[in-house]
């Protein structure tokens, strides 16, 4: 897979661009990773469970506005294209492909999810690279587990965040290999146990 670049996203941009007057008549497809599995969007007409390829959910987003703060920001999930992450990690404990929840928005709601999405995600699909300046990159899972513990925002508590996402991925697909999701839940209820 290419490496996920400016002109690429600029190139996909264009592409989507073209098709806006499709979707006007025929709605868009949403594809939750993230909080929108468990907490979605508020208008849809249908919604799949699937998954992605080429891509790794990873904690390696701050969030400053939603579950944490400027001064103590906290961390979401974004998408890593999978062949940036081998570089990072061991490819060990992940089945490649990431589950979530795909949700068909109406043609008449299209306008107002997108403004609801941009709010709350900021895009409709967020990947992040390495110039965003939201992206934090890998650290030790029990720094991030600390940090998720710890911090607060508009949208409540990190935990909350990571617990129901953790929950919610076990509902929609009991066998899938999401190792990083799964060991920060564990180091966070350890945290949560201790106190």
């Amino acid at each position: 897979m290419p490496s996920t670049t400016a002109a690429n996203i600029s190139e996909t941009l264009q592409e989507t661009a073209v098709k806006e007057e499709k979707v006007h008549q025929d709605g868009i497809w949403v594809f939750g990773y993230g909080s929108l599995i468990w907490k979605p969007p508020i208008h849809y007409e249908s919604k799949q469970i699937g998954y992605i390829k080429n891509y790794v959910r990873r904690f390696w987003q701050h969030s400053e506005d939603h579950r944490g703060t400027p001064e103590k920001p906290g961390r979401v999930v974004t998408l890593i294209p999978f062949d940036e992450w081998k570089t990072i990690e061991s490819i060990e404990g992940h089945d490649r492909v990431t589950w979530g929840v795909a949700f068909k928005i109406p043609s008449d709601d299209v306008e107002a999810t997108r403004a609801y999405l941009d709010h709350r995600e900021k895009a409709l699909a967020y990947i992040a690279t390495t110039d965003n300046e939201a992206y934090v990159g890998p650290a030790p899972a029990e720094n991030i587990a600390k940090q998720i513990y710890e911090t607060y925002g508009p949208s409540g508590w990190n935990a909350e965040y990571l617990l129901n996402l953790a929950d919610a991925l076990r509902e929609i697909s009991p066998d899938a290999r999401d190792d990083h999701v799964f060991e920060l839940e564990t180091l966070v209820k350890k945290h949560i146990n201790n106190t």
